[in-house]
């Protein structure tokens, strides 16, 4: 495969360097009001298939290939005449009408740490790491974190994680909080698992009717606390403990946010076509939070190294894991089959998807070729996402890829793309500069919004 990656990043020049920041535009505050994009999305959710899902065997699969290449899973024809998805993924074929398909997306991290960080922040990740590095505040800010700051929710959360960070060796992994903008724009991070009975959302629906009385009185006792207060800010100066303090009492007050998380709420049938699972779940979830007024949620494919499910989409068939392709059969795809095709349908019969836009997305690919245990590793060079929703065309492939889908042969997009796209849709100029702790412009994506799945 090496040849490949060195023939790839020969003839695809075009993703060298695509996540590197510019600074020579105007900060935010002199932005020329008039070119802000139109809103077309009111809310964003993120199914990140944590660990790198596979083109081949999913959305871009190579029936004539070989079998080394395409493995033993076969395509199957969806509702829209000329794409095809894997045979696994049925309720997706089901509803292409209804997304976009991304075959081209590339660039040229092989890492999870650096991928990861690059896809959900723009930036890229140039401090030594290694596989427990985690979350600093000189780090960019998620995605999740400059919406926050940009489009602030109202009596909501602006930005949910869950069911867990991406953390396999128990240590969030960088990129998923508001690194230089604060911890104002963390996200509201619940770390459980919807599908079990001891689900806990977190302070938010932890409050009976009489503490929730007590809140006005503690909010009073607080503003006595002003010389802890000061200690606090010489200890992390940019910590903003007030907006802190007034945020988490509006939130824990919240009828409305409490209720976003209560699944009782919903029928036994509608919990079952999402998926009995943590995934499937936590989407659900994600579909309720949206339509409370969240703007951004990101629900993560579970995965937990040295378990026996632990692996997530980073299938590389390692013992003790199971075999990539009976894992991905019958554990990965039908999981993201339900919740993807529960979400879409949803939010559609609600009358919501028009203004929702859905992005499943994982941090890279995976080899063309099978490894020696038959599993596939980590391949950036060429992978595919899938986006439906708020002004995203539906019914349609964007991008092709080569015979064995090692590289894009056309319309190439980079992660800065994506997040360009997202960062347009929701009414946010892509060009637009945000400050960073050194109080330097940091330009929010180099990417540009791709024009050829927009309507």
């Amino acid at each position: 495969m090496a040849g490949l990656m060195n023939r790839f990043w020969t003839r695809r020049d075009i993703c060298v360097g695509a996540g590197a920041f510019g600074l020579s535009l105007p900060t935010l505050l002199h932005a020329d009001r008039q070119s802000q994009p139109k809103v077309r999305a009111k809310s964003v959710v993120i199914l990140y298939l944590n660990g790198g899902p596979s083109q081949l065997d999913m959305w871009d699969m190579k029936p004539e290939a070989t079998e080394e290449i395409r493995g033993t899973f076969r395509p199957v024809s969806t509702n829209v005449p000329g794409i095809q998805v894997c045979e696994h993924l049925p309720r997706m074929a089901r509803i292409a009408d209804r997304y976009t398909i991304v075959r081209s997306m590339c660039h040229r991290e092989t890492d999870h740490l650096r991928a990861g960080y690059w896809v959900m922040t723009g930036g890229r990740l140039s401090r030594p790491i290694d596989s427990f590095s985690g979350m600093l505040r000189t780090d960019h800010p998620h995605l999740g974190g400059v919406v926050s700051k940009l489009r602030p929710a109202g009596g909501m959360p602006s930005f949910v994680m869950l069911p867990e960070f991406v953390a396999p060796r128990q240590v969030p992994r960088p990129g998923q909080h508001g690194g230089f903008l604060g911890s104002r724009f963390d996200p509201y991070a619940i770390e459980s698992d919807p599908s079990t009975s001891d689900f806990d959302a977190g302070p938010m629906v932890r409050l009976s009717p009489t503490s929730q009385h007590r809140l006005a009185d503690r909010r009073t006792l607080l503003s006595a606390l002003d010389d802890a207060s000061i200690v606090a800010r010489q200890a992390d100066p940019h910590r903003d403990l007030e907006s802190l303090r007034n945020s988490a009492f509006d939130l824990v007050s919240s009828a409305r946010a409490q209720k976003a998380f209560d699944l009782s709420d919903e029928s036994v049938q509608t919990r079952s076509r999402y998926g009995e699972h943590a995934f499937g779940q936590a989407t659900l979830v994600a579909r309720r939070l949206v339509e409370a007024g969240v703007r951004l949620v990101q629900v993560n494919f579970p995965r937990r190294d040295n378990q026996p499910a632990g692996q997530g989409y980073d299938s590389h068939s390692v013992p003790p894991y199971p075999p990539h392709l009976a894992y991905a059969k019958d554990w990965l795809l039908p999981q993201t089959d339900a919740a993807f095709a529960s979400l879409v349908e949803d939010l559609a019969d609600r009358g919501m998807l028009d203004e929702t836009l859905v992005v499943m997305m994982g941090e890279f690919g995976r080899t063309p070729r099978f490894n020696k245990n038959g599993g596939r590793d980590h391949w950036p060079g060429c992978y595919s996402l899938v986006v439906a929703g708020a002004g995203i065309r539906a019914g349609h492939v964007h991008g092709r890829s080569d015979r064995i889908a090692s590289q894009p042969t056309a319309d190439p997009v980079s992660p800065d793309d994506i997040l360009a796209t997202v960062y347009h849709l929701l009414g946010i100029d892509p060009r637009l500069e945000v400050r960073d702790m050194s109080d330097r412009p940091i330009r929010v994506t180099s990417g540009r919004p791709v024009d050829g799945i927009l309507v």
